[in-house]
């Protein structure tokens, strides 16, 4: 084709060699340059970034000042809404609690709207997961200027490239991590210990997470460790209502088919932690209740001064949409319309407020401080409180992770029913406690070998209905703690491989009373009298339960002599007792 090329430098024949020659080397030159721009640009970027100077945006309380100077938001509103969540965290250790408590009581917190017209501006909304999170683990309200802390990624996807962004880096590849860089709202230890809580609270995520404290019912979730494999053991729940905890070690039977390194219940192990956890509180349970009295104070005016920063803004903005109907023409109908329905809805916003600040102030009249005296008392009687059925079960975990690093199952011996316990307690300190284990096929609720015992006793000459009545009135329990019935009974015997008493039988080895009396043709009561003078030989298991005679003895000659003497209109011999006094040797 005849076609040229021009350009300041001259024409240029693309059939001729040398002319492609010198447009290649143009355009490799052209191409190189933008590179060497855009990577001076880049560099120069990284570079701004590295002294703390790259802003592209600011979080949600904090402003940029014409001179370039960071400082937090001026209006106090922001502020203490960002203080309360920093606060209401630390109270309950979980974002997600942190969340349901600013929904519930119906708290908003700021948040940034960007736009294009307008401009960033504060906006005010029920918040979600990802913005209390947010507040959380941004270094930036520590104080600290980061950059860098995600990436973009690049996979093939179909043959194309496909980018992805948000990816997050390890703290040791951010390109920029400057603290004391501006104004903070919490220290950087605080921000630590948030961002540490937040990473333990990941159900699952790891081997050496804790997870979040949760309803169960177990107290040591997350804080127990296999001594074998390292593994974090795991808890489950059995029982009739699903509250009984067992912890067990299944990580190896997951990976490598072998069985499980341990598995055990958790009520003893949870006792015994709970003993050394009121060792450890008890010298500062003092400190604790009078610390009790003044945060329950200072959790009411929080609420009341968000509410009541609202209420403040909210009286502005009806004053502003009140200021700007009065100055539309009342030609201008759509205008003044719309003008009015905003006006409205200002004013029904701040009735809003009213309503709850007034409520607010009713509910913190209504409730009693707490009383110095009252804590004190319970503080000294701290067991008590601990083991009492109105103290949440998630404040227990708390407190025993605030205490407590983790706590290292080893030592098993299966041989001996013991487990070897070391607590790592925060500091550096270790306990060592071994703890008693049922044996393979024992539990804790076993019914006591005494009750056994007693039961086999009984089963040679009562009924399972006539057994459990004695155990009964004896107060006798099952090892759950219930009343026995006649299926109980039976059961029992059938664990122990205790045969029952055969009724029917021709000739049975034992008698009762009513059947002694029945072969000696005498009356009951005959027949106990001589049980009590010591004339028939007889037995009785325990107190309440029938007594048993042997057949044979009822053949004895004193037995035979004695009861023809009653036929005969005789008497039973009289037996004084030990304290009984002669009536020929009494003095008047």
């Amino acid at each position: 084709m005849n076609t040229l090329i021009v350009d300041a430098e001259g024409v240029y024949d693309p059939r001729q060699l040398n002319d492609r020659l010198l447009l290649g080397l143009k355009g490799t030159i052209s191409e190189a340059e933008l590179g060497w721009i855009r990577q001076r640009a880049h560099e120069g970027l990284l570079a701004k970034a590295r002294r703390g100077a790259l802003i592209l945006g600011l979080p949600v309380g904090y402003v940029q000042t014409r001179d370039g100077r960071i400082e937090k938001h001026p209006d106090q509103r922001v502020q203490h809404a960002i203080k309360l969540a920093f606060a209401k965290f630390i109270e309950v250790g979980s974002v997600r609690q942190t969340l349901l408590w600013f929904r519930q009581e119906q708290v908003s917190l700021p948040a940034v709207d960007r736009d294009p017209t307008w401009g960033e501006r504060v906006t005010w909304r029920l918040p979600v997961y990802n913005t209390v999170l947010k507040f959380l683990t941004n270094p930036f309200y520590a104080g600290a200027y980061a950059f860098g802390r995600t990436e973009t990624r690049t996979a093939v996807v179909d043959g194309q490239p496909h980018k992805t962004r948000g990816h997050r880096r390890s703290r040791e590849t951010w390109i920029a991590l400057i603290r004391d860089h501006h104004d903070a709202y919490i220290s950087w230890d605080t921000h630590e210990r948030n961002r540490a809580l937040v990473a333990n609270n990941a159900q699952m995520k790891g081997l050496m997470v804790r997870g979040a404290v949760r309803r169960g019912s177990s107290l040591l979730p997350g804080l127990l460790r296999c001594g074998q494999c390292g593994r974090r053991l795991h808890v489950s729940y059995s029982g009739t209502k699903g509250y009984v905890p067992r912890y067990s070690c299944r990580g190896a039977a997951l990976n490598h088919g072998t069985d499980w390194c341990l598995a055990f219940g958790g009520l003893r192990v949870d006792e015994a932690i709970e003993r050394e956890i009121l060792r450890v509180l008890r010298p500062g349970a003092i400190e604790a209740a009078l610390a009790t009295s003044t945060a329950a104070t200072d959790e009411v005016d929080a609420q009341r001064r968000a509410v009541d920063l609202e209420l403040r803004e909210a009286r502005y903005e009806a004053e502003r949409a009140r200021r700007q109907y009065d100055v539309v023409e009342p030609e201008h109908r759509l205008v003044a319309e719309t003008l009015e329905r905003r006006w409205n809805t200002a004013l029904a916003r701040v009735q809003t407020l009213e309503d709850r600040l007034v409520a607010l102030d009713a509910s913190a009249a209504a409730t009693t401080p707490p009383d110095r005296a009252k804590l004190l008392q319970l503080a000294e009687d701290f067991p008590r409180v601990w083991s009492g059925a109105a103290t949440d079960m998630r404040l227990k975990k708390r407190i025993v992770r605030l205490l407590i690093e983790e706590i290292v199952v080893s030592g098993i011996d299966r041989a001996t029913p013991q487990l070897v316990l070391i607590i790592h307690w925060k500091g550096g300190k270790h306990t060592r406690l071994v703890i008693p284990r049922n044996r393979k096929g024992h539990h804790r609720y076993v019914t006591d070998r005494a009750i056994v015992d007693v039961v086999r006793e009984l089963a040679r000459a009562q009924p399972d209905s006539q057994i459990a009545r004695i155990l009964n009135r004896l107060g006798y329990r099952t090892g759950a703690g219930n009343a026995w019935t006649q299926s109980r009974v039976t059961s029992l015997r059938s664990r122990y491989q205790i045969s029952a008493f055969d009724r029917s039988a021709d000739r049975p080895a034992l008698l009762t009373i009513a059947d002694a009396a029945t072969l000696l043709d005498v009356s009951p009561t005959t027949v106990r009298r001589m049980i009590t003078t010591g004339l028939l030989p007889a037995t009785q298991p325990v107190l309440y339960a029938p007594w048993a005679i042997r057949r044979e003895d009822l053949e004895l000659e004193t037995v035979r002599r004695t009861v023809a003497a009653i036929k005969r209109g005789g008497a039973l011999p009289q037996t004084p007792s030990a304290g009984q006094l002669s009536l020929e040797d009494s003095r008047t």
